[in-house]
């Protein structure tokens, strides 16, 4: 994941981009797995707090408050 992470943040050197670019020619699960990354990042970035229930507001506010707080 982390590698996928820093393959779209762009922060791979030239060596491991292409090496990364090579293994998704001949692997389709990270293929795929990064076709939905991109998706997520795409539609997440659309989002709203009026685009999400009370009930998940709540749920990413309690897991903001404890990643901030440096709880798992």
């Amino acid at each position: 994941m982390e590698l996928v992470t820093d393959y779209l943040e762009d922060e791979l050197s030239a060596r491991d981009r292409r090496r990364f670019e090579a293994h998704l020619r001949r692997c389709p699960h990270c293929t795929e797995y990064l076709d939905q990354m991109r998706t997520i990042i795409r539609l997440t970035g659309s989002l709203t707090p009026e685009d999400l229930s009370p009930k998940v507001q709540d749920e990413f506010l309690t897991l903001f408050h404890r990643w901030n707080a440096g709880n798992p």
